[in-house]
């Protein structure tokens, strides 16, 4: 029986193992919280990330480990030859690190070096949902951790998951449309209309080569106004924008990324229209989800807080109809 050792111990460390434990496999996670989600599914370690005597332990008898999050420190993640591999993390935690792979790459993004006026200001490391962005009316305000980003005019905000097992195989899971509010994912829906969905996937083979990658990857894209894709960001794990995969594709991206770094054959991404939302701040009456038909509902036994992800929701096939109501909830 495979053990997998997991980097995090957060929704997605619990996530991976509720799709693997059907396969047989079992866990361990490092993660600094004893409340970790992830310890319902598997043995946890508690502790931080860069403690080189609990990645001993972590990596103890384990067939592989990866990480959930990307904020895991790049050395961590090497001294327990982690996969995805190190390389990964160091090109994508560094925001302006991240914008140069893209244009060493030939994938747009929007302008970095000199942006028009007034720009957005983003922290280089440690931003996310939101945290960490401004708006600018002079670079003269820029800190010197921060990036300086064109305003994009965007139609909307797309992404795209793939998947590359250490064989070389590779697949993609539909591109999918996001809905963000205050810098936070509240709706997935996919398939995304008339998506540029060739590419998308274009740009994200690109990634994966250049970063020799096996796992899931998520590609989180705008879409301008003229149809042109740009690209935001980079995550070298499962992703949120994926979730919908647990019920609406014939493989979800949990258990595609374990089969991934196991060297497993990877299973198929078809799929049915679906739709996630995202539970902000609060949980309803788990009634009120359920009364909603098609509801397929999934709590991370998180204390709520304004702005934390406790849950999220999903309808797919004729279901979706329903999205409206479901999408009230937040």
């Amino acid at each position: 029986m495979a053990l997998v050792g997991v980097i995090g111990g957060g929704q997605l460390g619990r996530m991976l193992g509720l799709a693997g434990i059907p396969l047989g496999l079992q866990f361990r996670f490092l993660d600094p919280s004893p409340d970790a989600p992830a310890a319902s599914v598997g043995e946890l370690v508690i502790g931080r990330y860069d403690d080189d005597r609990l990645l001993r332990r972590l990596a103890d008898g384990a067939d592989v480990v990866t990480y959930e999050f990307e904020n895991v420190p790049a050395a961590a993640a090497a001294s327990v030859g982690a996969v995805p591999g190190a390389r990964a993390l160091e090109l994508t935690q560094d925001r302006l690190v991240e914008k140069r792979l893209f244009r060493r790459l030939g994938i747009p993004t929007a302008e970095f070096e000199l942006p028009a006026l007034p720009a957005l200001a983003k922290a280089r490391r440690l931003g996310y949902d939101g945290k960490g962005q401004r708006v600018i009316q002079s670079l003269e305000q820029l800190g010197d951790d921060e990036l300086a980003e064109e305003l994009v005019d965007f139609r909307r905000e797309l992404s795209l998951l793939a998947v590359r097992s250490t064989s070389g195989e590779t697949r993609f899971y539909p591109v999918v449309e996001n809905v963000h509010r205050d810098g936070i994912l509240r709706v997935s829906r996919t398939p995304a209309e008339h998506a540029p969905e060739e590419e998308a996937q274009e740009y994200a083979t690109r990634l994966l080569d250049e970063l020799g990658y096996a796992g899931v990857l998520a590609l989180e894209l705008f879409e301008s106004r003229d149809g042109s894709l740009l690209a935001n960001e980079v995550a070298p794990r499962v992703h949120n924008t994926g979730h919908w995969t647990i019920e609406g594709a014939r493989t979800s991206q949990f258990e595609n990324h374990l089969r991934a770094i196991l060297g497993l054959p990877l299973g198929s991404t078809d799929s049915q229209p679906a739709t996630m939302v995202n539970l902000i701040g609060s949980v309803p009456p788990l009634e009120r989800l359920l009364a909603i038909p098609g509801a397929h509902v999934h709590l991370y036994d998180k204390q709520p807080r304004p702005g934390r992800k406790l849950g999220h929701v999903t309808l797919v096939g004729d279901a979706v109809a329903r999205s409206e109501e479901l999408e009230a909830f937040v």
